[in-house]
């Protein structure tokens, strides 16, 4: 594939036509990957984990992100800190697992020792070293979101996150994800270009692919003139079922207006709570709950959903008896990786009160399912046929967050 000057990408995306699809090289060229990496991933807050991941002291996961491998860590003090995973000695990588328990932060090529705030605490024959204090390692900004973990890379990570805190705590508190502990997780890899993911993500118009989703999901796009009469008789159902959940939501003191603001600032998220289909408990077959205990103290498991997403890589589902979040991760430029990780109340007892071929059914289908969807897109957008095309209106979102991606790429490349 022939390489893209910057000035090549730059023309790409000032001429993109609102309304539809980019174009072919802004998910395909290595380029525009690299360009991604550093004004995106590089610049902006990132999802990587929540609280019930870093129960106890000690605990600790780590995150790679393009150049940067990231250790989350839990403190004596309960604090979740995050710093880069490079010994400040020559540069080795400090730990390599995915996720453990420690004392210290010990390299393992010269034992240089940190404690679990980051200080250097131990360097043989370097005693000097600890004295100064100049080698400690590299902090990592993170943001804790009611129990939701976000890093930033950039020196100055953009200030309107406070913003979407102010928005998110109320609706995510009664949740208390803090409470909660994993249940499960697991991890796969789309074979296709992060954006690809994150647009499949962003729409239902293909949710028709999905029936073990569909068991829950009501499935409509609103009401046009080009609705079909079953679409509307399944908006109908669901403004009747909403209606009746406002009325749950509201004695039991839930937040549930709107918010969307997806693009126009760095920091782009949508929030909403949803009604579900029958029963109207949770993601399962027959949407029943998956779990016998409650999160959040809660009484009533009719809850819906509260379906949040945020800008560039992340999505969450809170129900009433557990939680579902998404990570994706670009790996490659038709790589990416889509982590889910489900949450239960920590009192909750596998065997007992929830299992997991239940608990992670539906959505285990679902992703599997989107990850052929976006393979199939990244092999139609790689051919010389394909040209951008037009969304529909139920795509809304997707050209929401294609027009977001541009405007941080533009903003970049301009202060670069």
């Amino acid at each position: 594939m022939q390489s893209l000057s910057r000035s090549a990408l730059e023309s790409i995306i000032a001429r993109r036509t609102p309304g539809f699809s980019l174009e072919s090289p802004l998910y395909t060229s290595r380029e525009a990957f690299d360009l991604d990496m550093e004004m995106i991933f590089g610049r902006h807050w990132l999802f990587v984990g929540s609280e019930p991941e870093l129960p106890e002291p000690g605990d600790y996961i780590t995150v790679n992100i393009g150049p940067n491998s990231v250790i989350l860590v839990r403190d004596d003090d309960m604090q979740v800190r995050a710093f880069h995973n490079v010994c400040r000695h020559r540069g080795s990588r400090l730990l390599q697992d995915p996720k453990g328990i420690t004392g210290n932060l010990v390299c393992p090529y010269h034992q240089w020792t940190y404690d679990l705030t980051g200080a250097l605490i131990h360097a043989e024959n370097m005693q000097h070293c600890v004295a100064e204090g100049r080698h400690n390692l590299k902090p990592v900004a993170i943001r804790n979101l009611a129990g939701l973990l976000y890093i930033c890379f950039a020196d100055n990570p953009p200030a309107d996150f406070d913003d979407m805190a102010a928005e998110l705590t109320p609706y995510l508190t009664p949740h208390q994800i803090g409470r909660c502990k994993v249940a499960h997780q697991n991890e796969i890899i789309e074979e296709g270009n992060w954006k690809l993911t994150l647009e499949n993500n962003r729409e239902c118009y293909h949710c028709s692919g999905h029936p073990e989703l569909l068991c829950s999901l009501f499935h409509f796009f609103g009401e046009t003139k080009d609705t079909p009469a079953n679409q509307l008789e399944d908006l109908r159902r669901y403004e009747a079922a909403k209606a009746e959940m406002v009325g749950i939501w509201e004695e039991s003191g839930l937040p549930h207006r709107a918010i969307e603001k997806l693009e126009g600032r760095p920091t782009g998220f949508r929030i909403e709570r949803l009604a579900l289909e029958g029963p109207g408990e949770s993601y399962t077959m027959d949407a029943r709950r998956a779990c016998k205990k409650l999160v959040g103290g809660f009484t009533n498991a009719r809850l819906g959903t509260l379906h949040i997403h945020t800008q560039p890589n992340a999505w969450f589902h809170f129900l009433g008896d557990h939680a579902v979040t998404f990570s994706t991760i670009p790996l490659t430029p038709d790589r990416t990786l889509v982590r889910t990780t489900w949450l239960v109340d920590r009192d909750a007892v596998e065997g007992v009160d929830y299992d997991i071929p239940h608990l992670t059914e539906v959505w285990n289908a679902t992703n599997q399912q989107d990850g052929s969807f976006v393979r199939w897109a990244q092999q139609g957008v790689q051919s010389p046929a394909y040209e951008p095309g037009p969304y529909s209106q139920p795509e809304y979102m997707v050209d929401k967050f294609c027009t977001w991606y541009l405007e941080r790429l533009q903003s970049g490349m301009a202060l670069a």
